[in-house]
């Protein structure tokens, strides 16, 4: 509940099913865009022929919280494939645009706020700019390393910058792989409990009993589309 997940592959396959009926493949360069909403159930899993050989399998999922005004819409899934998201390449760097707008393009998947993720390559010593017309943003390091202000940053590391700040991204002599995020500051503080995210404690614990009482024909949860037959329990804490 409350939150929306941003799933996307550099590496491998996952079958994503989920409560809505949705029954989907993504690849790498694609992205899949889940609503949480009021409340949906998922599973995310590598099945059919590609268990029985060898296979890997690397990727990212972002959790994005809702503004306040979003958090009991409808649940909802949208999947975009490489060929739909822009591209701009130039000067060394090579970037997709997964969510939201940055330099100038806007990407198809419609999140409903103020929101940008990027995929971008840079070659040894490119610079790249972060995107101006966003409060927050922030760069998370998938492989290489990054300069920033004279400091130097290895992969697995993630910079938050403040607003306002004019920030450049230098890759380091064997280039870079990054991802630029960010969008408009949250509008208030968040809680989080286990897959549960919301702007009370009281939404939270709504959600939890819906969650431990187990009704899934009639209750606020149902579980994915040929997919039910085994679910998660909620942690006794």
């Amino acid at each position: 509940i409350g939150l929306g997940t941003v799933t996307y592959l550099m590496k491998g396959r996952i079958h994503h099913r989920d409560s809505l009926g949705t029954d989907s493949w993504i690849e790498p360069g694609a992205v899949n865009w889940m609503l949480a909403g009021q409340g949906i159930t998922h599973s995310e899993r590598q099945d059919g022929d590609i268990r029985n050989t060898p296979h890997d399998l690397f990727g990212l999922q972002t959790w994005l919280a809702l503004p306040r005004a979003m958090e009991d819409n409808p649940a909802a899934f949208v999947h975009a494939t490489k060929a739909d998201l822009p591209e701009l390449e130039g000067e060394g760097k090579q970037v997709r645009l997964i969510l939201g707008t940055a330099y100038g393009q806007t990407a198809p998947v419609d999140v409903g706020f103020e929101v940008f993720y990027a995929d971008a390559h840079l070659s040894p010593g490119a610079a790249i700019p972060l995107p101006d017309d966003h409060e927050d943003r922030g760069v998370y390091i998938l492989s290489g390393e990054v300069t920033v202000g004279g400091q130097t940053f290895d992969a697995g590391r993630m910079l938050v910058f403040r607003p306002g700040d004019c920030i450049s991204v230098r890759a380091g002599d064997s280039g870079a792989r990054v991802m630029l995020l960010g969008g408009a500051t949250m509008d208030g503080p968040r809680h989080i409990w286990w897959n549960f995210v919301a702007s009370s404690r009281e939404r939270i614990d709504a959600a939890r009993e819906a969650w431990r009482a187990g009704d899934w024909a009639h209750g606020r949860f149902r579980l994915p589309h040929d997919d039910a037959g085994e679910f998660i329990p909620a942690p006794e804490r």
